[in-house]
């Protein structure tokens, strides 16, 4: 067990460990998003695909109510806690309790949720009489179907929480950051085998392939950490117990499990208000939703959490100082990634979505519907990367009440305006809804967390990001004209449009590179160390963290 920091908090110590989640998120998002190019190919936007993602969409929510939202951020900090007392035999223990509980609460789930979604019909039934098309209703009793195919991956993926955030307070932050590459893989080579290896013919048979994979990557997250766990000396064991740390941590997720009970009516409500509006609307805004996810998961997420067990420590010792400068240290390194990436993706956009997924069944037609969707959701950007951090902070200070009361008045904000915008501004009202929910939700967390805490002010950071947003904004304008050149004098293909995204990215990047240098913005040194170490760590292999 390594001893905790002591003095200065130095998020540049940990470097190494954003590095390794990084790199190996970089892979689980673009494998990622190789398979929803891979899906689009297959099924286009159609109603088809548009079920599917819903589908998936249910299991996922509860994942998030029960999983890697209220169990880590319950489970790390009590675990810290025994870790800390040298108790690592109490701590395996405590897994064992948490993940005996968890899967017979999500068995529980699975068997409630396969009854209600086998009711659907009357649902649907219901929906007619109130007006609802035959086309929505088409849609929702093919989701209905697809769910209850997917539903068990809810117990596989929260297992796979469990063990995953008892992994991350001992250090260990590879067998975490795998989790996702095992589905994509998964998913990838059975709906493949199904088209090319002529498994299926028709896209009912497809989608069935695509169901599997969802099921076997889910066992994969669950079976890889468990087995590095019972590396670390954790034996398995079923002991279904209301120990004090157990009532502890369930008494810690309460609030939380209800601001995520609320994140996901909103999710189910944006998805339901979207299979009512076209065919294409859940699709087009899930593959908008991968592109935001590529900057969000390979850097912010990663610092987030590495950065998590650090400021948890501190905040159980009560050291304020060093939390608050972990804190801004950890949200300065997010901030001087994520703002240029939303420039980037704005200003790209169509080449973007033109070269990824305009092949198969994804037509022209299909680019031009999601190219401002895209471009509205990269204007959140930042404030979705500013949110996965700061709910960190609340966490680590066992605070799981604020985050309740964000999530709530961000679901309210999201709902209106959503039933507002979707009828004039269509599928791209959706997306500024949910803008203008997390713009809301930031400054609300934001506001919350530097009360009594003067070291965690935005002040702190608002020089930086002022040249941060000078430094995008010019590249962003340099790129546009770039791109207007190259458009201009160079014959569209595919080829040229990927050698042009690689000359216009990789433009952006130096020049970006060389004005936050120039503006000597604090923590261009901290970043500057972390990309040589990915990039070695990419080149070597991944080692242990």
């Amino acid at each position: 067990m390594r001893p905790p920091p002591t003095k200065t908090a130095d998020v540049s110590k940990h470097l190494k460990n954003i590095g390794v989640v990084s790199g190996l998120t970089m892979v689980s998002r673009v494998l990622g998003l190789g398979r929803d190019i891979l899906v689009t190919a297959v099924f286009g936007t159609s109603a088809l695909a548009s079920a599917f993602y819903t589908a998936f969409t249910l299991p996922n929510l509860f994942r998030r109510l029960l999983g890697e939202g209220a169990l880590t951020a319950a489970l790390v900090p009590t675990l810290s806690e025994e870790l800390k007392a040298g108790d690592r035999r109490g701590a395996f223990q405590l897994v064992n309790q948490v993940a005996s509980w968890l899967m017979m609460i999500t068995g529980g789930i699975v068997l409630l949720s396969i009854g209600l979604l086998w009711q659907v019909n009357h649902l649907a039934g219901l929906l007619g009489s109130w007006g609802a098309s035959a086309d929505t209703l088409g849609r929702l009793n093919e989701a209905a179907r697809l769910a209850m195919i997917l539903f068990p991956y809810l117990v596989m993926v929260c297992m796979a929480a469990a063990f995953s955030a008892a992994l991350q307070t001992l250090h260990r932050f590879i067998e975490p950051a795998l989790s996702p590459i095992w589905l994509n893989l998964a998913m990838i080579g059975l709906l493949g085998g199904a088209v090319y290896g002529g498994w299926a013919a028709t896209p009912d048979g497809r989608i069935l392939w695509l169901c599997a994979g969802a099921l076997l990557g889910g066992f994969l997250q669950m079976i890889v950490p468990a087995l590095a766990l019972m590396r670390e000396g954790w034996r398995p064991r079923f002991m279904p117990s209301a120990s004090p740390a157990v009532r502890q941590i369930v008494k810690l997720m309460g609030p939380t499990v209800f601001g995520s009970a609320i994140y996901l009516i909103n999710m189910a409500v944006a998805r339901i208000v979207g299979l009512s509006l076209n065919d294409s609307a859940v699709t087009v805004l899930n593959l908008a939703t991968r592109l935001m996810e590529l900057p969000i998961g390979v850097f912010a997420l990663a610092v987030s959490t590495v950065v998590f067990p650090l400021i948890s420590k501190y905040a159980a010792a009560g050291d304020f100082e060093n939390l608050a400068s972990a804190y801004r240290k950890g949200m300065r390194l997010i901030l001087v990634v994520n703002v240029p990436a939303a420039i980037g993706l704005i200003v790209l956009a169509t080449p973007i979505i033109r070269l990824l997924f305009e092949r198969g069944q994804f037509q022209p037609a299909d680019t031009v519907l999601m190219e401002p969707v895209v471009a509205t959701y990269a204007l959140g950007l930042p404030f979705l990367a500013f949110v996965s951090l700061i709910l960190r902070a609340f966490y680590a200070q066992k605070d799981t009440a604020t985050p309740v009361r964000a999530a709530l008045l961000s679901f309210v904000v999201n709902l209106a305006l959503s039933l507002l915008l979707m009828r004039p501004l269509g599928t791209v009202g959706l997306a500024v809804a949910g803008n203008v929910a997390i713009v809301v939700q930031a400054w609300y967390l934001q506001r919350a967390l530097s009360r009594g805490h003067d070291g965690l002010r935005f002040k702190h950071l608002g020089r930086d990001l002022f040249k941060i947003m000078g430094a995008s904004v010019v590249m962003g304008v340099m790129v546009a004209l770039a791109s207007g050149a190259w458009i201009a004098l160079v014959p569209a293909s595919r080829l040229t449009d990927i050698a042009g995204l690689a000359c216009l990215i990789g433009l952006g990047i130096a020049l970006y590179a060389g004005l936050i240098w120039m503006l000597q913005i604090e923590g261009r040194k901290e970043l500057g160390e972390l990309l040589v170490k990915l990039r070695g760590k990419l080149l070597r292999g991944s080692g242990p963290a």
